[in-house]
């Protein structure tokens, strides 16, 4: 019988670091208890931000000392209840560090409004003055450029201390998903006993036994059906809770206001929409391939993540994988690969399933630590490539962290999509170039192409959605589990036509996580559009794919000290444009050319 193990049973050489930030939990304690009693540090600065340039530098380095060592905290404790979040203990931490991570929020919220009574020339004054405050200026743009969305110091220290209560909706929907619902044990067609899980159901969907694919799918979507209405209930409260926060702050729309954030404009998001829509044929000849190649009438479902070989790829194992991940950033420079190479072997990754550990996959650290990479690895092509894309995260956070000062060193969710997906792109050519494996290359281009599939479309389809239950929302509509379902079987009939969609199907809006993130998703859309255009021009030959792979580290290096749009214009890409998006769907068409003379 095939169980998920306990997180005991796991290799300590397969866990993550966690000791390089605290070596246990006591000294994260004592540290917790030093750090609160310094929040209060912070307001006595309120009422004289702009005393002089003097008081402002010297607050605005206050407040990086604090709320670095407030990070450092927050992260232990919330990679420690991710490993399992049956842990009360850890979760216990984790509530407690988030409770802080509030109360410093609130303790400086009265930063920007005050700094907003300024004017750029008064700003320049400023730094004429103190000219380290210069170190300062993106800062200084983006307070000023939010004036119009930000209230009084009062209600920002209220909407502040408001935070641990409005994430309630994605919390209680983590710990739902992940800790408290368990799913069925199944019989493969080989009488083998099998948990389904949140980490494998997608791997069992890939099984060549149909009988037994519609098995999953069907016991996996029936133990969701009964939460359905806890789920629907909690995703209609964080909607609310978005749409809310968007009007207390002036904004006409909840998308409007995510997208602010960034300064991304919201053409960005309508041109992503409706180029993919243009472009819905070429899914829908994605799916018809699947179709013939398995031989079936009709398209279900439980067919759709099916490798168009109609086979389960070979198993790749976790050290093999990290070989070809490291061989294939070698475009990138010797710096980046050896970087990459030294944190695979000093426990970056908490690689393997265990019971209760947090679903999916993520890159995690502050400034002042190494990154932290969860896994859920399967030994199989996709959790390969699933690797390769945290650790393209965790190499842009290195690369920006080495770069830029604290306060620059952060960067969006906008660029941070586009360096992940050039470590998949750039691993695809490696393995069609190098791998002497007809049967693997099949499946790495099959692969490849599910990735253009789950990341561009699928990822629109999830952004059309988003956009579908909020505007619900803001209209004074209900929000019920039979309208999410109404609209998210609508998307999915349309994304993908030669397909049946069943009543299980429907409900898939119940399983991503991602709907609890505030108009997310599309990023992970228009990067994968922004990288294939950046790996095109890695991959020229000499001088001008040096120069290209130049201006991608600078890109990466830049973290947070331009806004998303400049960062990737420093690497030649323009996505306020349809260009980058047409240029990948392209290259998707062609792709599917070269398999379906394949097969």
């Amino acid at each position: 019988m095939s169980t998920v193990p306990e997180r005991s049973e796991l290799a300590e050489q397969h866990k993550w670091a966690l000791e390089s930030i605290f070596e246990s939990d006591e000294a994260w304690r004592e540290q917790f208890e030093t750090v609160s009693d310094r929040v209060d540090e912070l307001t006595a600065y309120e009422g004289r931000v702009t005393e002089s340039p003097e008081t402002l530098l010297e607050l605005l380095e206050l407040r990086e000392e604090i709320m670095r060592e407030v990070s450092q905290l927050a992260v232990y404790a919330n990679l420690r209840a991710s490993e399992d979040t049956r842990n009360q203990e850890y979760q216990a931490l984790s509530g407690k560090a988030q409770a802080l991570s509030s109360e410093a929020s609130s303790a400086t919220s009265y930063i920007e409004p005050e700094l907003q009574e300024l004017t750029e020339a008064d700003i320049e004054e400023f730094v004429d003055s103190e000219p380290e405050l210069a170190n300062y200026d993106q800062f200084f743009d983006d307070v000023l450029r939010a004036k119009p969305h930000t209230r009084s110091a009062e209600v920002e220290e209220l909407l502040a201390e408001l935070g641990e209560v409005t994430s309630s909706p994605s919390e209680i929907y983590s710990m739902l998903a992940d800790a408290d619902m368990t799913f069925p044990t199944v019989e493969d067609p080989d009488g083998d006993e099998i948990e389904i899980s949140q980490g494998n159901f997608t791997k069992l969907l890939k099984h060549e036994d149909r009988a037994f694919r519609k098995l999953v799918h069907e016991e996996y979507y029936d133990e969701w059906e009964g939460v359905r209405n806890t789920v629907g209930t909690s995703l209609k409260k964080q909607v609310r809770k978005d749409v809310k926060v968007a009007r207390a702050r002036h904004y006409e729309t909840a998308r409007e206001a995510a997208l602010d954030g960034p300064n991304v404009p919201v053409e960005v998001y309508d041109t992503l929409v409706d180029t993919v829509r243009d472009n819905l044929p070429k899914l829908h000849r994605h799916a018809e391939l699947k179709q013939e190649s398995l031989g079936v009438d009709e398209l279900q479902p439980w067919d759709l993540y099916m490798s168009l070989t109609g086979e389960e790829g070979p198993d790749i194992e976790y050290e093999q994988a990290k070989s070809w991940i490291i061989e294939a950033v070698a475009p990138l420079g010797e710096a980046y690969q050896k970087r990459m190479a030294e944190g695979l072997e000093s426990r970056w990754v908490d690689v393997y399933e265990n019971r209760g550990k947090r679903s999916g996959a993520f890159s995690s650290g502050t400034y002042d630590t190494q990154p932290f990479i969860l896994m859920n690895y399967q030994d199989d092509i996709s959790s390969m490539y699933t690797l390769a894309h945290e650790l393209g995260h965790s190499m842009h956070s290195e690369l920006s962290a080495e770069a830029q000062p604290w306060h620059d060193a952060g960067y969006e969710i906008f660029v941070a999509e586009v360096a992940s997906t050039v470590n998949e792109t750039l691993l695809t050519h490696h393995l069609l170039e190098t791998v002497d494996d007809d049967e693997l290359r099949l499946h790495v281009l099959d692969e490849y192409l599910e990735r253009f599939r789950s990341t561009l479309f699928r990822q629109t389809m999830f952004a059309e959605f988003e956009q579908q239950i909020h505007e619900h929302a803001e209209a004074d509509q209900p929000l019920t589990p039979d309208v999410f379902d109404e609209l998210y079987g609508d998307l999915k009939s349309s994304y993908y036509e030669p397909a049946s969609v069943d009543d299980h199907i429907q409900r898939e809006w119940q399983r991503i996580p991602h709907f609890y993130y505030n108009f997310y998703v599309y990023q992970y859309a228009t990067g994968i559009s922004a990288a294939v255009a950046i790996v095109e021009g890695i991959r020229q030959d000499g001088e001008a794919g040096e120069e290209s792979a130049a201006a991608y580290r600078e890109m990466l290096r830049a973290g947070g000290s331009v806004y998303p749009i400049e960062a990737l214009e420093l690497a030649g890409i323009d996505m306020t444009t349809p260009d980058p998006i047409e240029s990948a769907l392209s290259v998707y068409g062609d792709y599917l050319d070269r398999v379906a003379a394949l097969l």
